[in-house]
Formats: structure tokens, C-alpha cells, sequence
């Protein structure tokens, strides 16, 4: 069985391309977006959304766009190895992501519309989104049941004549503020034989009546368009449906797989960043007789960062591999996306402590990034839920086989 991970000199080009970009055109425009917000002028948001729209178009006509959506769709075709490190450079700059074109929740959206779309929601949906013309977002959690379980939802929908009437409420649903249409999760079967075939998605044009924003929820790192939606007698034609009845629990499924991973490589970006300031931070701190680097402690912290972001890098690039070949990827991509999220987050809380006061204010974007970062341990599946599937497929594994060796990666070793 053949590994290989290393970049073709094509490949490679595309890589470099896309980190002197950021470098180039993301950060100094990032740095003025900042200097406006400080600022505080009047008409602050147009200016920031001129200078967003501008990197955008800069980033077009470079070449570096949709990193991962098929050539005909305007995008680079890139297999998820190759995007891995399209991902994990564009994330070393907070709106990288965004200025390709290939940020959350748009980008799960997108390889969902186009699995599962008609050719008219494609054209509807899918062509305006891959051209950043419209944002959307993916509307499933609920407040009053477990998030991680989604066939207990309980927004409902039934059918009246050529229409579905649904009604529900739903939170946590990043982007909608600012989308120009969702895919909601519903309710429509009442006895199903499976409980994973109760759900149904449908696409839903904002603003529309019936679709009703309570508030931006506020969380730990500030306000950040996660909105709380009440829906009352919001009205559908039957073609709005994506897909068909019953398959919103696989539709939401295939969508999370791959974004799950796509998360775990942008963390890798950040966990990066927050280990390179904890080593420069280290050389240049001069306490007690000699430099942080040269002590046995600090060396420590380094070195425990430095082995997690090497796990973090091969457990992501061995679950793309997979992906890529068209195999079962269920396990890889859970583990990924689990211990990923711990090592990013006991990464930059490791930076901060070198760095000291320094990193624990807002002087570096440490503080931030370690806000950021407690949401890793829960989105798209919290912890717990994922270590109980890991083990599930470890017993199964060796229940079937009398090894677990299935439950690993199935690696030749």
C-alpha cells in the first residue's frame, strides 16, 4: 500500500502561490481592515467590505479560487491531500479562507449542492455561490435538543397540496445574518423504519417570510453571525426539497465528513502560527540567567507542541488520502477531527504561557485564536460523541475480525 504525501513541482508552485498571497495582499489588507476598526469611522462597514471584495477579485485573477470545487464550476479541482495544504496556508490569515472562497459553512454548502442538487437548485444555488456572489448557510442545530444527535430534531414540516409548511427553531446557524439562502433540516416523516430517515433538507431563499432572526447569539470571542432562527408557517414549494424525503440525515452526514476535515486542516494553520510565536517568543526572551529556549521547561512545552502538530498533520493528510481513493472514511476523519481540536487548543494555551502577560492580552492574536479555539472541541460533533463512535468501530473491528487493526487507519503497519 503506497503513501505519498509529497507535492508534485505543480503542486508545490500552487502552494507557494498561495502563501506569498497571503503574505502579499491578505495581511496588509487584513492590517487595514484593523486600522479602520480602531479608527471607528463612519461608514467602517463599506470600507471593510470593499477592502474584502477587493482581495477577493485579486485572488480570482491569480488563480487561487475554490481550491476545492471541480475546474467546470470555476474551481482549481483540487483532491482533498491537495487542499489540505490550500487550507492550512489560507488559515494562517483570519479571512484567507474567505478571500478563496473556501470558508464555513460555504464550502461544505457547495460540495452538498453539488452531490445532491437538481439542475436548476445548482444553477439557483451552486453557480452564484462558487462565483462569491451569495453566502449561505446550513441550518440544523436546535436549542432544546442535543445538537450532536440529529434525529432528534424536532423543526417539523408537512405537506399541504404543492407546499411544505415548517415549523421550528434552530440556533448556532453560522452566516445566517448575512446568507442569501439556507439549507434547513426538518422533520417530515412520522414512523419511519430507520430514526436516521425522519429528516428532510429543503433550500430556503432569505429573507423569506416565516424565517424569523431572534439575535446574533454572543459568545465567548463576541458577537460572529451565529444566529438564533424561529420559524413559523415558513412556506415551500415541493421543489425546493434537496434531495428526497427522508434523506436530510444522510444528506447532513456526507456534508460533514469532508468539512470536519477541512476544519482540522485550517486549526493545523493556526496551530502553526501559535507554535512558531511560542519558539520566536522563546529566542528573544532573555529571565533568570539565560534565554526561554535554553530552558528545560520551556523546551518541554515546545517539544510537546511540536509532536501534536506533526500527529495533527499526518492524521488529516491520511484521512484526505482516503477520502481521495473513494474508501470508508468515517473513522479517520472522527479521529482527526477530535484530536485535532485538543492539540489546537493545548497549543496556543502553551504559546500564551511562554509569551506570559503579553500573550494573555490582545497585543498578539494569541488571545483570539485561544477563544476561537474552544469551539473546535464541539463543532460539527462534540468530543465525547466522537470518542464513542471511535470506540463503537474499535469493537466492531475486533468483534469482526479479532483485531482492531480496521479501527487505525488500516495501516500497513
Amino acid at each position: 500500500m503506497s503513501i505519498d504525501f509529497s507535492l508534485s513541482p505543480e503542486l508545490e508552485e500552487i502552494r507557494l502561490r498561495v502563501r506569498t498571497f497571503v503574505d502579499d495582499v491578505i495581511r496588509p489588507g487584513e492590517a487595514r481592515i484593523e486600522e479602520l476598526a480602531r479608527e471607528g469611522e463612519a461608514g467602517e462597514g463599506e470600507a471593510r467590505l470593499k477592502e474584502l471584495i477587493g482581495m477577493r477579485k485579486e485572488a480570482h485573477a491569480a488563480g487561487i479560487w475554490l481550491p476545492h470545487m471541480p475546474e467546470e464550476w470555476g474551481g482549481m479541482g483540487l483532491g482533498h491531500v491537495e487542499l489540505a495544504m490550500v487550507q492550512a496556508e489560507a488559515a494562517r490569515s483570519y479571512y484567507g479562507p474567505w478571500v478563496f472562497n473556501c470558508q464555513a459553512p460555504d464550502e461544505g454548502n457547495m460540495h452538498t449542492l453539488l452531490h445532491w442538487a437538481t439542475d436548476d437548485q445548482k444553477d439557483r444555488y451552486l453557480k452564484p455561490l462558487c462565483e462569491g456572489r451569495t453566502w449561505s448557510c446550513f441550518a440544523m442545530t436546535e436549542p432544546e435538543v442535543a445538537g450532536s444527535d440529529p434525529t432528534l430534531i424536532q423543526t417539523n414540516g408537512y405537506q399541504d397540496g404543492e407546499e411544505w409548511v415548517l415549523n421550528g427553531h434552530k440556533w448556532f446557524i453560522s452566516n445566517a445574518h448575512r446568507a442569501s439562502f439556507a439549507i434547513l433540516i426538518a422533520r417530515t416523516e412520522d414512523d419511519p423504519d430507520l430514526p436516521q430517515a425522519a429528516n428532510t433538507a429543503f433550500l430556503v431563499d432569505l429573507p423569506h417570510d416565516g424565517w424569523n432572526e431572534v439575535r446574533q447569539i454572543e459568545t465567548m470571542h463576541g458577537g460572529t453571525g451565529h444566529s438564533e432562527i424561529l420559524i413559523e408557517d415558513l412556506r415551500l414549494h415541493e421543489s425546493q426539497m434537496l434531495g428526497g424525503r427522508g434523506q436530510g440525515h444522510l444528506l447532513g452526514q456526507y456534508r460533514l465528513g469532508p468539512a470536519r476535515l477541512a476544519h482540522c486542516m485550517r486549526w493545523i494553520a493556526q496551530a502553526e502560527m501559535a507554535l512558531d510565536m511560542m519558539v520566536a517568543r522563546s529566542l528573544e526572551r532573555f529571565s533568570h540567567g539565560s534565554l526561554l529556549a535554553e530552558k528545560q521547561g520551556i523546551q518541554w512545552l515546545i517539544a510537546d507542541s511540536t509532536m501534536e502538530l506533526y500527529q495533527s498533520k499526518l492524521m488529516v493528510l491520511h484521512a484526505a488520502y482516503k477520502i481521495d481513493r473513494g474508501d470508508d472514511f468515517k473513522s479517520e476523519v472522527s479521529m482527526a477531527k477530535h484530536f485535532v481540536a485538543n492539540a489546537l487548543g493545548r497549543i496556543i494555551d502553551r504559546s500564551i504561557q511562554v509569551h506570559g502577560a503579553l500573550g494573555y492580552s490582545t497585543d498578539t492574536p494569541l488571545a483570539h485564536m485561544y477563544q476561537h479555539a474552544r469551539w473546535a472541541r464541539f463543532a460539527d460533533g462534540a468530543d465525547e460523541v466522537h470518542q464513542m463512535r471511535i470506540a463503537q468501530r474499535a469493537i466492531k473491528a475486533f468483534s469482526d475480525s479479532g483485531s482492531t487493526a480496521a479501527a487505525t487507519g488500516s495501516l500497513p503497519i
